[in-house]
C-alpha cells in the first residue's frame, strides 16, 4: 500500500506514490497542482511538508512516521489506465512474490498461476528466480530518448538462482521486461553473478544485450514507454509492429491485463 491520497493545505487534491522512507521523511511522486518546496499537505489526520525535489521525485516530511501512516490508510498503487476498482489486492500480485518493496506487479508474472508453474515444472523446465522491484518510473512516458540511464530499480539475483541459469542446457525463456533489465544488471563477461543492489540501464534500439535470451514472455505495453522500447531492442522494430498489427487486428488486450 504505497499510495497516500489526500489535498494541499489549499484544498486541492494530491496523491503521493512512496518509493522509499525512513522514519517520517519519504521520497516519492506527487501528483497534485505544482508542487514545490514548502507545500504542505493533509492526509487525513496526518500532515505533510515537500523539504526537496529532484526532477520529478519529491522529498517529504510527515509528522508521524511513514511505515505506520501507510498500514492505515496506504491504497494500492495502480497504472493511471486502471480504472476499475479490484475486488482484492492480490488480483495485482503474482502468486510466487515473496520481498516487499515493488510499487507495481511484474505484469508478465500475472499470467502464471500455481497450476501452471506447476505443469511447467513436471514438463521437466527449471524455473530459476530474480527480484527488480518495480519503480513508478516505469509508467512515465520517454521524454528524452537520447538519455543514457533511467529511474533506479533494485534488483536482487543469489548464487543458486545464478548458477540455475548460467548451468542451463536449454534454452532461455525470460518472463516480463522486469527480469531482462535484471539479468542485463548482473550480466559480466557473458555470466549471471550474484548481486544486489540498484541498476539504471535504458535498453533501447541499438543496445546490445549480454545475456543469450531465446525467447521474452511481455504483455502489449504503453506507447512511448521503456518497457516497449526494451521489446523493440529485442525483437526489432518491425516484428514489434507486426506483433502490434496482429493484436489489434485480433482485438487483444493490451497493458498490465492484457495479453501476452
Amino acid at each position: 500500500p504505497a499510495k497516500l491520497a489526500g489535498k494541499k493545505e489549499t484544498g486541492s487534491s494530491a496523491e503521493i506514490i512512496v518509493e522509499e522512507f525512513e522514519g517520517k521523511i519519504c521520497k516519492g511522486y506527487i501528483k497534485t497542482r505544482n508542487p514545490r518546496i514548502g507545500t504542505k499537505l493533509i492526509f487525513g489526520k496526518y500532515n505533510a511538508e515537500i523539504i526537496d525535489e529532484n526532477e520529478e521525485m519529491f522529498t517529504i516530511r510527515f509528522d508521524e512516521n511513514i511505515k505506520s501512516i501507510m498500514k492505515k490508510i496506504g491504497q494500492l498503487p495502480m497504472p493511471p489506465y486502471v480504472k476499475r476498482k479490484l475486488e482484492k489486492n492480490s488480483q495485482y500480485q503474482t502468486v510466487y512474490s515473496k520481498k516487499k518493496g515493488s510499487i507495481a506487479a511484474p505484469t508478465a508474472g500475472l499470467h502464471f498461476t500455481k497450476k501452471l508453474l506447476s505443469k511447467i515444472r513436471k514438463k521437466g523446465v527449471k524455473i530459476a528466480k530474480v527480484c527488480l522491484h518495480v519503480d513508478f518510473g516505469t509508467f512515465l512516458p520517454v521524454r528524452d530518448i537520447n538519455k543514457k540511464t533511467l529511474h533506479k530499480e533494485y534488483f536482487e539475483v543469489d548464487k543458486k538462482n545464478a548458477d540455475l541459469i548460467n548451468k542451463r542446457k536449454g534454452r532461455l525463456f525470460v518472463v516480463g521486461t522486469t527480469s531482462v533489465r535484471t539479468l542485463e544488471s548482473v550480466n559480466k563477461n557473458g555470466k549471471i553473478i550474484p548481486k544486489k543492489g540498484k541498476t539504471e540501464i535504458f535498453i533501447k534500439p541499438g543496445y546490445k544485450f549480454k545475456t543469450k535470451i531465446d525467447g521474452l514472455i511481455t504483455n502489449f505495453h504503453l506507447p512511448k514507454s521503456t518497457l516497449l522500447m526494451l521489446v523493440s531492442a529485442f525483437i526489432g522494430r518491425k516484428k514489434l509492429l507486426k506483433a502490434y498489427k496482429t493484436a489489434i487486428k485480433n482485438k487483444y488486450r493490451f497493458f498490465s491485463f492484457g495479453d501476452v
